[in-house]
Parts: C-alpha cells; sequence; structure tokens
C-alpha cells in the first residue's frame, strides 16, 4: 500500500506548479526547518474554509434557537463552503432531528457537523493501493491541465521509491513540453527512469513503449501522465481512450488505476470533472489538491456524498510533505477549525 507520507502537494497557482518544471522539488524539502504535525498543517491550509463556515455558523446561531429560519441559513452557509445544496441539506436536516426548536452554541453545533461529515467521508478515505501480482502495476493519472497531475505524479513515484518500489515514469502528456520536462527533471531527482518523446508524439505510443520498458525491467509500478485540454473534449477522449486500449493489449486488466487530480479551488466545478473523466477512462480514485487555496474545501465532502469514488489524498500545501493519504476525522475537524 503506498503510504504517501512523503508529498508535498500543489497548492501554488494552477499555472505554477504546472508550467515550472522546477516547483516543489525533492531537493528543496532538505533545507527546510522542522515542520509541524500534520493536523497542524491542514487545520491551517483549511483555514479559510474553516473560517467561513465558523463564522456564519456563529452570526446563525447568536442568541437563538435552532428553528427553521436558523437552519435555512445554515444550510446557506454549507453552501457557501460549497459542501453543495444536496449535502448541506442532509447536514441541516440531520441536525434538526435532535437540536430542532432548542437553543445550541456554535461549537456544539460545529461538532456535530464534523461528525456528520466525518460519517460522510469515511467511506471514501482509501490510500493508493498497488495491484497484487501485477508487474508493474499500471496508474494511469488524468486530469485537468493545471491540477497538479505531473508533480503529483512527481510526489507519488518520491514516496513509492522511499516504499522501496522500483517505478517507472511515462510522459504521456506530450502536447505540453513543459509537462514532460517537469516529468523528467522529477525522474532525475527521485531516481526513476522516464519515457518520452517529443512535443506532438503519439501518447498512446509513448505508454506503450513505457510498459514494454517497464516488464523488461521487472519495475513494481509505472505512473502515466497524460494531457488535460478539456477545451477539446472529445480529442482528449479520444486520446485517452485510445492509451487504454493499446496499453490492454500488453496487459488486458491495464490500467489498474485511473486517478483524477482536482484542483480544490475550482468548487463545484469539480463534480462537472469528475463526470466526464468518469466517462471518459473510468475513474477509480481520486487525489485533490489544493485545498487551502481558497473557501471552498467543503468540495470535498460533496463529492463524496454525490460520487463516492475514493479519495486517496489531499493536499493543503506547497511542500512535498503536504500531499498526504485522506484521513476522514482529520479533515472533517479541521474544516470545522477544531482540534484533533
Amino acid at each position: 500500500m503506498i503510504r504517501l507520507w512523503g508529498g508535498k502537494t500543489d497548492s501554488a497557482t494552477a499555472a505554477d506548479t504546472e508550467n515550472d518544471p522546477t516547483a516543489d522539488t525533492p531537493a528543496q524539502a532538505s533545507t527546510e526547518a522542522p515542520r509541524k504535525s500534520w493536523f497542524a498543517r491542514l487545520k491551517e491550509g483549511l483555514t479559510r474554509t474553516s473560517n467561513r463556515l465558523s463564522q456564519g455558523i456563529a452570526e446563525v446561531l447568536t442568541k437563538r434557537v435552532l428553528d427553521d429560519e436558523a437552519l435555512e441559513e445554515l444550510e446557506e452557509v454549507l453552501i457557501n463552503a460549497d459542501l453543495g445544496p444536496t449535502t448541506a441539506a442532509k447536514l441541516t436536516q440531520d441536525l434538526a432531528r435532535t437540536r430542532f426548536n432548542k437553543e445550541v452554541a456554535s461549537d456544539e453545533v460545529r461538532g456535530i457537523l464534523a461528525e456528520q461529515i466525518e460519517h460522510i467521508v469515511a467511506p471514501v478515505a482509501r490510500p493508493l493501493a498497488l495491484e497484487p501480482g501485477a508487474t508493474p502495476t499500471v496508474i494511469l493519472v488524468v486530469g485537468v491541465n493545471g491540477t497538479g497531475k505531473t508533480t503529483t505524479i512527481g510526489k507519488l513515484a518520491r514516496q513509492l521509491r522511499e516504499d522501496g518500489h522500483r517505478v517507472m515514469l511515462a510522459a504521456g502528456d506530450t502536447f505540453r513540453a513543459a509537462a514532460v520536462s517537469q516529468l523528467q527533471i522529477w525522474g532525475e531527482r527521485v531516481g526513476c527512469p522516464v519515457i518520452a518523446k517529443d512535443t506532438g508524439a503519439d501518447a498512446a505510443g509513448v505508454a506503450f513503449e513505457a510498459l514494454e520498458q517497464a516488464r523488461r525491467d521487472k519495475a513494481d509500478v509505472l505512473l502515466i501522465d497524460t494531457a488535460g485540454r478539456l477545451h477539446n473534449k472529445s480529442h482528449l477522449m479520444a486520446e485517452l481512450q485510445k492509451i487504454v486500449r493499446v496499453l490492454r493489449k500488453l496487459e488486458p486488466s491495464a490500467p489498474h488505476r485511473t486517478v483524477l487530480t482536482l484542483d480544490g479551488t475550482t468548487g463545484q466545478n469539480a463534480h462537472a470533472q469528475v463526470d466526464v473523466f468518469r466517462d471518459m477512462v473510468g475513474v477509480t480514485g481520486l487525489v485533490i489538491t489544493k485545498l487551502d487555496g481558497s473557501a471552498r474545501g467543503g468540495v470535498l465532502v460533496g463529492l463524496a456524498d454525490r460520487v463516492g469514488l475514493p479519495v486517496h489524498a489531499i493536499g493543503v500545501g506547497e511542500g512535498v510533505d503536504d500531499l498526504r493519504p485522506f484521513d476522514a476525522r482529520s479533515f472533517s475537524r479541521a474544516l470545522l477549525g477544531l482540534d484533533g
């Protein structure tokens, strides 16, 4: 199982992490001062969202019982934090069952909501696991450009290497030279070979050659980067589907995992991205980056409630140690600004 305890996420701007091949490299981590605990960083990263929720809840409940009007206003607070209308309604309905027409303090409501949210997200908190008996486990990483695909792959590769696995990378985003260059730099720094071709080359051909080489080298894991140009969805769909078809000529069960990276700052648009990529290539899990970049951290809750796909890891910072496995309790309490 991939522990992911080492990875820094993609919490710079969308353009920065995708276009700067030197961003967030392992070498930078060695010069950093001792860091805060993961929960402290998670709580700090979610400050914008937790502040919006805490302040909104406090304003609603000032000298008031939890009546219909207060519940409606609480629902609006949750929607504004991007939990989504369906999830927000579910949470307030659950709250009303035990607290309706009672005087409640904002801290009490935050605690109740944290427990309810933990219950919603706990089923999707699943670490990224390697395929038993597969050599290599083929992991296809997809997502819109700017969500942190390439840097996420580099950080996953770094952690896999630290866990003793032999890892190979494939630069399947052949549309952007910066993506290929960035992945090659990551490969050099973490000691992973990178299969790459010139800009504009056939992405499926890169994936095919990479799988052939990974088999010859008896690699444990092959991580494949891909393009994410949703402005031309039909072309992207055709390219991704071709990659899958070509991989299956060599390995019928490949890809074993198809991981979608989502930018947490995009809010409700993340739902549309999940739907598109799931239709394209059958997404099996999510990595959500940049949750510290806005007050929209609640989008993860709405995704868990509506889609139910495994959330393998989340990112709340620019550091190498800021991409970690998703933990339901820690996230839920940090989201409401509560102590661990």
